[in-house]
């Protein structure tokens, strides 16, 4: 699944016949992309905390950084109409999709986020054909027709064994479910989310699974 969504993404950014310039453009992407995977890792050892705070957090050092990189280069800020454009965007593309994204960190891993992820190229070409006329093209067409088939593949994976839970203290929002067996020094209704530190003895079982929070055992 994960190659056919790496090979969409390729087709989708080839260029054929394309210069040096071009060359440079998808070298600088592919080292952006290694700085967003061992980013992706990092935030995975923190994704059982807030999602909204993670995302603010990250948020404000981002944009402290960047401004501050701007006003070195001697850039100024844009009118105030453009600034708040450019701030709703941000609040939007950066900071809910972050903070969406920190949780499926949390309940999918750090591969499978970040493959679903990568399939945002594609929906940045298709609006562009909806929204800019840019053409319909063969290889864009082949690109979502692969990265269809990734993602499909990985929705349909049906992954299941014997595994190990080690005892394992920590706090994150959950309900009572297998892996939540738990008793309160309160009247709570388990079924309904909440958040406190709490543990989880040994355990050995098996079902179905993704490699979320609590199924990050080797293989």
């Amino acid at each position: 699944g994960m190659s056919c969504i790496v090979a969409g993404g390729l087709i989708l950014a080839w260029t054929p016949g394309g210069h040096g310039g071009a060359s440079l453009g998808l070298a600088l992407i592919v080292l952006a992309c290694l700085c967003w995977a061992i980013d992706n890792n990092l935030t995975r050892k923190v994704s059982a905390g807030d999602a909204m705070l993670i995302a603010g957090l990250k948020g404000l050092v981002a944009g402290v950084v960047n401004l501050g990189l701007a006003l070195m280069l001697g850039q100024t800020l844009p009118p105030i109409s453009v600034l708040s454009i450019a701030m709703t965007v941000g609040f939007l593309g950066y900071g809910v999709s972050l903070a969406l994204f920190v949780r499926a960190l949390r309940d999918l891993g750090t591969a499978r986020a970040g493959a679903y992820f990568s399939v945002a190229p594609f929906f940045g070409a298709a609006l562009a054909v909806l929204m800019q006329g840019d053409s319909i093209t063969l290889q864009l067409v082949a690109a979502g027709l692969l990265m269809a088939a990734g993602v499909w593949l990985h929705v349909t994976e049906h992954h299941g064994h014997r595994h190990v839970h080690e005892e394992q203290h920590h706090t994150h929002a959950h309900s009572h479910d297998e892996h939540h067996q738990h008793s309160h020094d309160f009247d709570w209704d388990g079924h309904e989310p909440h958040a406190h530190p709490h543990v989880h003895p040994p355990l050995v079982h098996s079902h179905p699974h993704y490699p979320d929070l609590h199924h990050r055992h080797p293989h």
